[in-house]
């Protein structure tokens, strides 16, 4: 509490007087100050008093009717010695990989410090960057207070929110996590290989059992009363079957061979019918083996989410990829960044490898002689934003920040500059 004491005579006018110096103040003070202000509450001037309310206290000036002049005096002395609400430099840590984080040297690029400086710059923040070597290690100094901020592509995820001592701002960019696993050049052996796969294999075999089943009912059906097509010896007779069996199947009807007793016909009409059921299914590993061969694709490798489960797979420490690894039952490596996971795996110390799909773009895009390639499916969505402390004074002003730059589309910009 202050209290400036001016003696001086009656002045009828004070409080219009007042106000309008409260009026001039406004526009001469920043932006923190300007909101203290602004909040004032101006009582009449029989009370001898007005009283300014804050956020962070309660200042109480006692003015007796005086002057002009020394009023303005006293409104002089208040702005020259008023400080902002962040009067040091922000402590900031910064983590992250490229394209979100780019470190030269004592500089520091990348769509996520870009961000945070536009934000900084709507509101007149100061700050300085402080490192951080993983998300986990920045979250926690942001909780103990070592921290007033932590910038970097941090996902919002159940487990951090659970925490007391952490928050988070708006998101302010939306992407996906992706997997990282080998590209296997194409040969002329990799290629047949598909025949060999299991798809194939079990439709030959389940076709070959259709034509054994079918062609042995014709058989012996047929074998005495029309010998002359269907021999009674077995392997004549059999083969003569099968052949019958194939040829209703796939509909050609060459006419060279047809049963001629009831059960013979029977079971032709039969098999006629469900020929037109079965032969697309059993065509089917046979079709989708001869699309592998002519697209160059492998039926083997990591195909789904699902495939994943019991796989060694690389992530790095710190990240949300270790809580999808160990959500998935997944075997895990934990590394520094994502050059060693990808390290890794190239020399087949992993199978898989799970990060941000945008970090993984860029970093492929950075190095397009990797024998590795991004899978064709995500493991989660994920949301970007900045840490801080739940009591924090920056939660409002930050949330608007980010709604603000969403609305002009300076985040679209910003992230087109380093992807596109």
């Amino acid at each position: 509490m202050m209290c400036i004491r001016l003696v001086s005579g009656q002045d009828k006018s004070w409080n219009h007087r007042a106000n309008r110096l409260k009026r001039t103040a406004l526009l001469r003070l920043n932006n923190s100050f300007r909101r203290l202000i602004k909040n004032a509450v101006i009582l009449e001037p029989t009370a001898e008093a007005w009283e300014v309310n804050t956020l962070s206290g309660k200042a109480i000036f006692a003015l007796r009717r005086g002057s002009l002049h020394c009023l303005l005096y006293s409104a002089l002395t208040l702005i020259a010695s008023a400080t902002p609400l962040w009067a040091e430099p922000l402590k900031v840590g910064v983590i992250g990989s490229p394209p979100f984080v780019i470190q030269n040297g004592a500089q520091y690029d990348g769509i996520s410090v870009d961000v945070w400086r536009a934000m900084a710059s709507d509101n007149n923040l100061q700050f300085q960057l402080v490192p951080q070597p993983t998300p986990l290690a920045g979250i926690d100094a942001v909780e103990r207070g070592q921290l007033d901020l932590l910038v970097g592509p941090i996902s919002i995820t159940p487990g951090r929110l659970a925490r007391p001592g952490v928050d988070f701002t708006q998101p302010y960019f939306f992407a996906k996590s992706g997997v990282l696993v080998h590209s296997q050049s194409q040969t002329l052996f990799s290629r047949l290989k598909v025949f060999f796969g299991w798809a194939a294999v079990s439709s030959v075999l389940v076709l070959m059992s259709v034509l054994v089943a079918v062609g042995s009912m014709i058989w012996l059906a047929e074998r005495r009363q029309n010998s002359s097509q269907f021999p009674q010896a077995v392997l004549p007779g059999l083969a003569n079957g099968m052949w019958f069996a194939l040829v209703t199947l796939t509909t050609v009807g060459y006419g060279d061979k047809a049963p001629v007793t009831r059960v013979g016909k029977g079971v032709t009409a039969v098999w006629m019918v469900m020929s037109l059921i079965a032969v697309s299914s059993i065509t089917a590993g046979l079709a989708s083996a001869f699309t592998l061969f002519l697209s160059g694709a492998t039926d083997g490798g990591i195909q789904s989410a699902a495939a994943l489960k019991g796989r060694r797979v690389a992530v790095v420490a710190g990240t949300s990829g270790e809580e999808l690894a160990e959500r998935g039952q997944m075997r895990t490596i934990s590394v520094q960044n994502l050059p060693e996971a990808v390290q890794e795996l190239v020399e087949r110390d992993v199978e898989a490898v799970i990060f941000d799909r945008p970090a993984i773009r860029y970093y492929l895009k950075s190095n397009p002689e990797l024998a590795v390639r991004l899978a064709g499916f995500n493991l989660a969505e994920e949301t970007y934003g900045f840490v801080l402390k739940p009591n924090s004074p920056l939660r409002t002003t930050l949330d608007v920040s980010v709604l603000k730059l969403q609305r002009r589309h300076a985040v679209d910009k910003i992230v087109d500059t380093y992807l596109f």
